[in-house]
């Protein structure tokens, strides 16, 4: 059974008065506890797939299934929710709230999932394992320039575990760092998935990422090879 699946996704912008198609029919079907690539030349529609079936972006037409719920049939808030709860996030930029240390950063969603309007020790707690996890123990009090792009990195992979999805879209999260960087990320990335079987889709266009993963898929001009 899958955990998320696309079913015939079409998605286009209008860009300049002119219309550009994204994706153009995309069917996938992922399975609980498995590691996904999915490769693509830029401008192949990866980013833009990752985020209809994220629930961050409606599609045109066709539907997204998460554990059999259509994601773009629940109102705004459902779908907030839904992505809180189940989905993490990490981005090649980071996203980083530059005014708030690593610790709050990690705090936010947190905060959000347990509609708790300030911090208490329980969720301070949990935040600052996340961190730990991530070999952060000695940076909860810095702010993102204080920290190398590495280190960023590892605080917005500790925020998007921070409320234990089962499932973390990764969207090119190698893309800014240099290559010693971005090992050690994809390592933090795979033993997160392995230590809670978690769900794991990593977008890239480096084909030595993707032999990590358990399945490839490659996009080119929005359909699926």
């Amino acid at each position: 059974m899958s955990i998320l699946k696309a079913e015939n996704i079409y998605k286009s912008y209008t860009d300049t008065q002119k219309r550009v198609d994204v994706l153009e029919g995309i069917n996938l079907s992922i399975i609980p506890g498995e590691s996904l690539a999915i490769v693509g030349p830029s401008g192949a529609g990866k980013s833009t797939l990752l985020h209809v079936i994220g629930g961050l972006d409606h599609p045109d037409k066709g539907r997204v299934l998460l554990d059999g719920k259509d994601l773009y049939k629940m109102n705004d808030a459902e779908r907030s929710r839904v992505r809180n709860q189940a989905v993490g996030f990490v981005f090649q930029f980071y996203h980083l709230l530059p005014e708030l240390t690593a610790l709050e950063n990690v705090l936010m969603p947190l905060m959000v999932g347990k509609n708790v309007h300030g911090v208490t020790p329980e969720i301070e707690g949990m935040a600052a394992q996340r961190l730990k996890e991530m070999g952060l123990e000695a940076r909860l009090e810095h702010k993102p320039a204080q920290l190398s792009g590495g280190e960023q990195q590892r605080v917005a992979i500790a925020r998007a575990l921070a409320n234990d999805p089962a499932i973390l879209l990764c969207d090119e999260p190698t893309g800014n760092l240099d290559s010693r960087s971005g090992d050690a990320v994809i390592d933090l990335l795979l033993s997160s998935k392995a230590k809670a079987e978690r769900t794991i889709v990593i977008v890239t266009h480096d084909i030595q990422i993707a032999k990590r993963c358990g399945r490839t898929v490659h996009i080119k001009d929005g359909v699926l090879e």
